[in-house]
């Protein structure tokens, strides 16, 4: 910023309506000099200023909203019952040949408890897979034999690294776009 420029209350004022009236931040710099894109947003950040939907869009925005969230319950609603826990089973060299359909949900494993590991016993041929909250102290780590050169075990590789189009498939599944 030049000297002798600073957010006085008329850029301030300037940059609202600008902001407001849905310009970019490297308009609003641009029309307000001095100042760049990463400043504009910077102050917009602390003077509070809202995303900018514009007049009806709130509606619209909101019933969008509330049929997602009904979706989603649905579709929590309708989701079959938890299975057993099932140990890990061997499977072919990673990479594995990717199957015609994936199932949308991956079915839990059971990790023995002698298996799980700390952060303290954890070593590069173990697999990193958290397994449940960090902030408790049960948390642990997989501990399962890792693919050498990745950080995961093959059932946890599996689940970690999918192509990007079955993550999509899955998710229209789902009912997300």
């Amino acid at each position: 910023m030049e000297a002798g420029l600073s957010w006085t209350e008329e850029r301030v004022a300037l940059l609202r309506r600008l902001w407001e009236d849905g310009q970019s931040a490297s308009k609003i710099a641009a029309q307000l000099g001095g100042v760049t894109r990463n400043a504009v947003i910077g102050k917009v950040h602390r003077l509070g200023l809202s995303g900018r939907l514009k007049a009806g869009e709130e509606a619209t925005v909101a019933a969008a909203k509330t049929v997602e969230v009904e979706k989603l319950v649905a579709a929590v609603a309708a989701a079959p019952e938890p299975v057993a826990p099932v140990s890990h089973r061997p499977t072919p060299a990673f990479p594995p040949a990717a199957p015609a359909i994936r199932p949308a949900a991956v079915d839990p494993v059971a990790i023995p408890a002698s298996q799980r590991v700390t952060i303290m016993d954890l070593r590069e041929s173990m697999c990193r897979w958290p397994l449940g909250d960090p902030t408790t102290p049960e948390f642990r780590f997989c501990g399962a034999r890792s693919i050498t050169g990745l950080p995961y075990c093959t059932y946890h590789a599996e689940i970690a690294y999918q192509p990007a189009a079955e993550r999509k498939r899955d998710r229209r599944a789902a009912g997300f776009r």
